[in-house]
């Protein structure tokens, strides 16, 4: 019965103005058997309004102690469940204290919001930003959230160089690599080649792979995480000296996410290309160079 008497007595429902118009991004499920959440996108200096309907259950009378909305944006650290860090509060009040006995609509309204970060959902660490709404009582608070999703262009500064390197091993191996930029948008396509000066041993195949590692926390309570997003194969078989390998690979297929570097002083996420040899007797050669990955508007 005590179950019973605790149940909450109202339903909430949090409906975003024009979400329907936005882009939709499917957010990760906590638990693999749940189903993914679609969130609406919103922008830097977007207005986030909508509407609060309470429903009372069964006719029964709701005796509350005021009603409120927030909009939060929040950095949660999987290794510190329960510690949410929160960058951005706000907080509006919905109705003062007293009762209510059938369903009411409220307005809510956080103009101009300044949202100075992406959301992120990695490994160890996610930002998000929700609506959340609070029915104040004596006996247990009734809350309700509603996440969105928010995306925003940082372009990076104007010079965009192209990367040369070299990998070599004393005697047997000489190669130097080019790529034309080392900084792309998500769409991208990284353009490159690869040339053989000198080859003395057996290639078996070659391998280019983008890496994001993402690392939260800050010593000594620090973790990094890396994770390949794609391998590409280049070649197949031994090149000879003089031989140019050209790489195409386009981003737009592949899940990435902004280059974010040290948000809030909680997390980064890196990205790097990791160039591969495979010699026939499996050993492995590999040069790794970080790229920064941005968004820009899209059409």
């Amino acid at each position: 019965m005590a179950a019973y008497f605790f149940a909450t007595p109202v339903d909430i429902e949090i409906k975003l103005e024009g979400e329907d118009l936005r882009k939709q991004v499917e957010m990760k499920p906590e638990k693999e058997k749940e189903r993914g959440i679609s969130c609406p996108v919103y922008y830097d200096g977007d207005t986030v309004q909508g509407q609060v309907v309470i429903r009372v259950r069964d006719g029964k009378k709701l005796q509350h102690d005021g009603i409120n909305v927030q909009f939060i944006g929040s950095i949660e650290l999987f290794y510190d469940r329960g510690h949410h860090h929160e960058f951005l509060s706000l907080s509006q009040e919905l109705a003062a204290p007293g009762e209510m006995r059938q369903a009411q609509t409220y307005e809510f309204s956080f103009k101009n919001v300044e949202k100075q970060y992406e959301s992120y959902q990695g490994i160890n660490v996610k930002l998000r930003y929700f609506i959340r709404v609070t029915i104040s009582r004596r006996i247990a608070d009734v809350t309700k959230e509603r996440d969105i999703w928010v995306h925003s262009y940082r372009m990076p500064p104007d010079s965009n160089n192209s990367i040369k390197m070299e990998v070599g091993i004393e005697d047997c191996l000489h190669i130097e690599f080019e790529y034309n930029k080392s900084k792309y948008h998500l769409k991208d396509v990284i353009v490159g080649k690869i040339y053989f000066l000198l080859v003395r041993i057996k290639i078996k195949h070659m391998e280019l792979s983008i890496i994001r590692r993402e690392t939260t926390g800050a010593p000594p309570n620090q973790y990094n995480e890396s994770e390949t997003i794609t391998k590409f194969e280049i070649m197949d078989g031994s090149p000879v000296r003089g031989e140019t390998v050209p790489i195409r690979l386009f981003l737009g297929g592949f899940e990435l996410t902004p280059t974010f570097r040290d948000v809030n002083k909680k997390f980064s996420t890196r990205y790097y290309l990791n160039l591969v040899l495979i010699d026939e007797e499996n050993r492995r050669y590999f040069k790794q160079q970080e790229i920064t990955i941005f968004r820009i508007p899209e059409n």
